[in-house]
């Protein structure tokens, strides 16, 4: 296999920068405005981890593309990290929001959009009793007080590298057998060791251990790994990760914000899984800010009546704009005409297209990288053999060499995740737009290996 050498990364980082500059002032100049009002310079500060020397700034997003201040259309791949998975203002959804606007937006009232989403969720993914959130940060931190109540256990368990928002108990890391704050959280409110146990994904033995002590109220999973690139889980792991968190009494939370991308019901219809409760979040209403979660019969029989009770509005479960009007407009009319079989049924032989175009390239050049799929989530990386957990990931990730390849690929019209090398294909990609990123993935590659 090929070896990259890292003069030539600096050298064409230098390169692709002054690209950047020349092609972006008006993105410029609207960064130093912004750095005088804005923390950072953006509204939100993950915004400023964009390839290159500054963000650019949005004008628009239609469909696959989004158009930048200085007039420059990109293939968009990264669809809002998922939040727009489903393509930028689907026409159904713009309908039916305009629709909402005008009736209102938020009254503390159920509408029967709720009764239909409701059923939908059901019907979708199996577990009987939904409610609605305003992110998967939300539902899943729900979701986690739920658990502590129905088992009168403190703990949670999650996985090194997981991606479940901004949860405090989430933030945290492994390292040398030790749970640790994430490098990048800012202002811990505890130690994270007194609220959360963490494993290695895929590691069975690990999950036994730390579950033996009867002390976990649940366990927090995404079915697949998603923000450490894609790593998939063993053959047999998510029947061991059923059965022993049976055997020891923890509920098991499926988080399928992002695996939402394996089919309607995300990864837990595509595989027949059996959580006590799903939560999910972004695509769910393209993008209008809304999310859900799911629990069984079991979670529901006990804690129905803490729920009715008269206190609920102190339980530290939602919000007044939860579940509002407008939302949940929205996410019906995402369920019931963009999050459909269809559009599935176009997207899955694209995005395999996309990981064959990928793998024709590293094939071709001998580049020591891999590429895997999950549904229409593509993601390559710089490993010969994908990681089979996080920790493995965190090890071989090159932050430099990564940064190169997303500035390349934005100089040349393509946005990836920026966290990343993470694409999706929604509804209105087309072959067309696959094979550009196949000859702008091949031309970088060879650029890169000189």
């Amino acid at each position: 296999m090929k070896r990259i050498d890292r003069s030539q990364i600096k050298k064409l980082m230098a390169e692709e920068e002054k690209v950047f500059v020349r092609d972006h002032p008006r993105s410029r100049k609207l960064f130093e405005r912004a750095k005088k009002s804005l923390l950072a310079g953006v509204p939100m500060n993950w915004m400023v981890r964009w390839a290159g020397p500054y963000p650019i700034f949005a004008n628009e997003g239609r469909g696959a593309y989004v158009t930048d201040v200085d007039g420059h259309r990109y293939l968009d791949l990264c669809l809002g990290d998922t939040g727009s998975m489903f393509g930028h203002s689907p026409r159904p959804v713009v309908d039916s929001v305009t629709k909402q606007v005008r009736k209102g937006i938020t009254m503390m009232l159920p509408t029967e959009d709720s009764v239909w989403v409701g059923e939908e969720l059901a019907k979708r993914f199996g577990l009987p009793y939904w409610q609605i959130a305003m992110t998967a940060t939300d539902a899943n931190r729900f979701s986690i007080r739920l658990a502590r109540h129905v088992t009168k256990r403190s703990k949670i368990l999650v996985v090194n590298g997981c991606y479940h928002g901004t949860v405090d108990e989430t933030l945290v890391n492994l390292e040398g057998g030790r749970v640790v704050p994430r490098s990048g959280n800012i202002g811990p409110p505890v130690d994270p060791a007194e609220t959360t146990k963490v494993i290695e994904f895929n590691d069975v033995e690990a999950l036994e251990k730390s579950l033996e002590p009867k002390d976990v109220a649940c366990a927090l999973m995404e079915p697949a790994m998603t923000n450490r690139g894609i790593i998939l889980p063993d053959p047999d792991y998510h029947d061991a990760l059923r059965e022993i968190t049976r055997k020891y009494g923890t509920l098991l939370i499926i988080d399928e914000t992002h695996t939402i991308c394996c089919g309607i019901g995300g990864y837990t219809a595509a595989h027949g899984l059996e959580p006590d409760i799903i939560t999910m979040g972004k695509p769910l209403a393209s993008g209008v800010p809304i999310a859900a979660f799911g629990i069984s019969q079991y979670v529901a029989d006990r804690v129905m009546e803490r729920i009715l009770s008269d206190g609920t509005d102190e339980s530290g479960l939602g919000g007044t704009l939860t579940g509002n009007a407008l939302a949940v407009a929205a996410m019906r009319a995402t369920l019931k005409q963009v999050i459909t079989k269809k559009n599935f049924d176009k997207m899955l032989p694209l995005a395999k297209r996309f990981e064959k175009g990928v793998q024709n390239v590293i094939d071709r050049t001998g580049i020591p990288w891999h590429v895997v799929r999950l549904g229409v989530r593509i993601e390559y990386h710089n490993t010969p053999k994908p990681p089979r957990n996080g920790g493995e990931y965190e090890a071989s990730k090159d932050y430099e060499l990564e940064r190169l390849m997303h500035l390349m690929a934005l100089n040349r019209g393509i946005l990836l995740t920026p966290f990343h090398n993470m694409a999706l294909i929604s509804p209105y990609t087309t072959a067309k737009d696959v094979d550009l990123h196949t000859k702008v993935f091949g031309e970088s590659v060879s650029k890169l290996l000189g």
